[in-house]
């Protein structure tokens, strides 16, 4: 048996061939992809805002390029949450990916508060 057949083996593609099996794995609606991708570019956003905060006393230009990225990336991430959010109709484990949009919200948020701190920094260099 190999190691994909194992792995795909309890995933299903639909909510009928799901209810046979007793465990909620349905991992295909759109709010929860939608949901995931919007953390996913928040966590991005979070990982680059660092690096550019962390990286805001070097010289160059580098770190503004970043700081704007994860600035706009925070910002693309908290406003896909929070609409994920006012469009859910249930809460954990109906599959409005509310717990995925409550994350890109979260880390959104985060991300642009690095961005826009590394943007700062960037742009108030002593010369």
């Amino acid at each position: 048996m190999s190691v994909l057949f194992v792995l795909a083996a309890p995933i299903c593609t639909t909510p009928a061939e799901c209810a046979g099996q007793g465990v909620d794995t349905f991992l295909g609606t759109p709010e929860r992809i939608w949901a995931s991708v919007a953390a996913l570019v928040a966590l991005g956003a979070v990982v680059i805002g660092w690096l550019a905060l962390r990286s805001s006393r070097r010289i160059g230009d580098g770190e503004r390029k970043g700081a704007i990225v994860a600035l706009v990336g925070g910002l693309t991430g908290a406003v896909n949450g929070a609409a994920n959010l006012a469009v859910a109709d249930g809460g954990l484990g109906t599959g409005n990916g509310v717990f995925g949009g409550a994350v890109a919200l979260a880390l959104g948020l985060v991300g642009a508060v690095l961005g826009g701190l590394a943007l700062a920094r960037a742009q108030v260099r002593p010369t």
